[in-house]
């Protein structure tokens, strides 16, 4: 579970944001704040994964807090959730490091839409995987390409047999075996496996061993991970 605390100072706004955060699996409230004072205690006692931060708070700009904040949990990601238009304040919370920025008033679908972009692109990030691919940066900047092409010679058909034979087996495949398994040439069906590798919806892994480059080898990515 993605553990969340809502900075707020106005107690009604915060329970509405509140039954928001809870309407989006994978996510728990574990706490409320009203003042700064107040957030660095809960963040230092909670240690929560994601804050929702308003910038208008009693004792202190949102922004200057933010610094606070990340000085006490270094792996903290912010929401900044606020009133404030301002083009400066926009800029001043991008340039903190912020992972969205929502301006008030907004419906649970628009904040429920930027918790699932959080959930599917920043924490894969997180994940234990020691190198990210395109894809999986492409997604944390809302960069996608739904319409992109298949290669030069590539048909729809046989994608759906690649992806059917991923899906299929229990391990990883190298571009070799899958080209036996499938009755192409290994440029065929590497060429197939590193588009969905493109996509996202393939995890390149490299084996390493023996003299030359290490063998990449190709696995579904399933839901969730």
């Amino acid at each position: 579970m993605i553990r969340v605390l809502i900075i707020d100072d106005d107690f009604m706004v915060a329970k509405v944001h509140a039954g928001f955060v809870r309407q989006s699996p994978g996510y728990e409230v574990i706490g409320i704040a009203h003042t700064g004072a107040q957030a660095l205690i809960k963040v230092r006692q909670e240690k929560p994964d994601l804050v929702l931060l308003d910038i208008h708070l009693p004792d202190i700009n949102g922004l200057d807090l933010l610094h606070q904040l990340r000085a006490a949990l270094p792996e903290l990601d912010v929401i900044v959730i606020s009133a404030a238009r301002e083009v400066e304040t926009v800029r001043r919370a991008l340039r903190g490091g912020i992972v969205h920025y929502l301006i008030k008033p907004f419906s649970s679908q628009e904040l429920r839409e930027r918790l699932e972009h959080y959930q599917q692109a920043y924490r894969q990030l997180a994940s234990a995987k020691s190198q990210a691919e395109q894809a999986d940066v492409n997604k944390v900047f809302g960069i996608s390409r739904p319409d992109r092409p298949l290669p030069k010679g590539c048909s729809v058909e046989t994608l759906h047999l690649v992806e059917t034979l991923l899906q299929r087996v229990s391990t990883d495949l190298s571009a070799a075996e899958a080209a036996d398994a499938l009755g192409t040439s290994r440029v065929s069906a590497r060429r197939y496996l590193e588009y969905l590798s493109e996509e996202g919806r393939v995890v390149v892994q490299l084996r390493y061993g023996g003299v030359g480059r290490p063998e990449r080898r190709y696995h579904w990515k399933t839901q969730g991970k």
